[in-house]
């Protein structure tokens, strides 16, 4: 089972451009584990079971208004209980006053509490897509990422296969860079989304050069930041593609995170335009995607040209 991913408050401020009302350096040093916020309804109400309390709790205008209807002391006592230890933080939504008796428990407690101008259905959005990427499961693999006319293409193989050279090829072609060498991939929600690390963003290591900077050589538009991973071309030797059939290649599928990724592998030779090939795998991929695989249509000309012949 893969570790609980944290986020930490510090992060959920600078991500969110929140302001801090109370709470030290300290405080940020909380953390959520949960993709989804608390709107402490039922717990104003004094209602505590089945509370989530992992939850960044979220004060928008609703739970601000009821508060106002409640006497101190019961406020008290719901304040407590919602500045959990446990509790990463309190968002206050739509730039509104912090109850003073909920800011003088966080004062004690040193716990963190936040507002924003933003109103509490955008922030709310906003908060959970964060979590969302930052709590989702990843893993890293060894390979080349491109985006090639609009999809997310991982080259894949053995090393020194020429991985990083056929990239550097199709970056020429006017293809995009995601990531070389190291490819990070992250599942959120039904979709798998790559990056490459920090250190190696718009690094591409081609052997006999070196290290590029592909905007400085190419310009800002060669990289991006970040793509879908959409299908996975394996460059093998020719010898191991010598058993398939030409018009029956194997179709296989990758399995990543708990989701299937098409892959095609495509035979390696010395003077191959691979970078070509590489293309047209990828415009064959779109096609078939839309409905026409033309390597099924061209068996039915050979069959109906035979029928006809008989």
């Amino acid at each position: 089972m893969s570790e609980e991913k944290r986020v930490y408050v510090s992060q959920i401020k600078e991500a969110l451009h929140l302001d801090q009302v109370c709470g030290d350096e300290e405080s940020l040093k909380r953390f959520a584990t949960v993709p989804d916020v608390n709107r402490p309804g039922l717990e104003l109400a004094g209602y505590y079971d089945y509370n989530e309390i992992k939850r960044v709790i979220v004060i928008g205008q609703k739970e601000w208004h009821y508060i106002r209807t409640l006497d101190k002391d019961v406020q008290f006592k719901r304040f407590d209980h919602l500045t959990d230890p446990e509790a990463p933080c309190i968002v206050v939504t739509t730039d509104l006053e912090v109850p003073p008796v909920l800011l003088d428990i966080a004062k004690k407690k040193n716990f963190p509490i936040f507002t924003t101008k933003n109103k509490t259905n955008r922030l709310i959005v906003e908060l959970i897509s964060f979590l969302s990427e930052k709590t989702a499961p990843s893993d890293s693999y060894h390979g080349v990422m491109l985006n090639i006319y609009g999809k997310g293409v991982m080259l894949t193989g053995k090393s020194g296969i020429g991985k990083s050279e056929i990239a550097l090829q199709l970056i020429k072609m006017g293809h995009i860079m995601v990531a070389d060498d190291l490819v990070e991939i992250t599942r959120v929600h039904n979709q798998l989304i790559c990056t490459a690390p920090e250190i190696l963003k718009r690094q591409l290591e081609v052997r006999g050069i070196g290290v590029i900077d592909v905007n400085l050589m190419f310009g800002g538009s060669a990289f991006m930041d970040k793509c879908s991973l959409d299908f996975i071309i394996k460059l093998v030797s020719y010898e191991e593609q010598l058993d398939n059939d030409r018009l029956n290649p194997t179709q296989k599928r990758e399995k990543i995170l708990g989701m299937e990724v098409p892959l095609l592998e495509i035979p390696v030779a010395e003077g191959k335009p691979m970078s070509v090939l590489v293309e047209s795998a990828v415009t064959s991929f779109i096609i078939k995607e839309n409905g026409i695989d033309m390597t099924e249509d061209f068996k039915r000309r050979i069959i109906n040209n035979i029928k006809n012949k008989g």
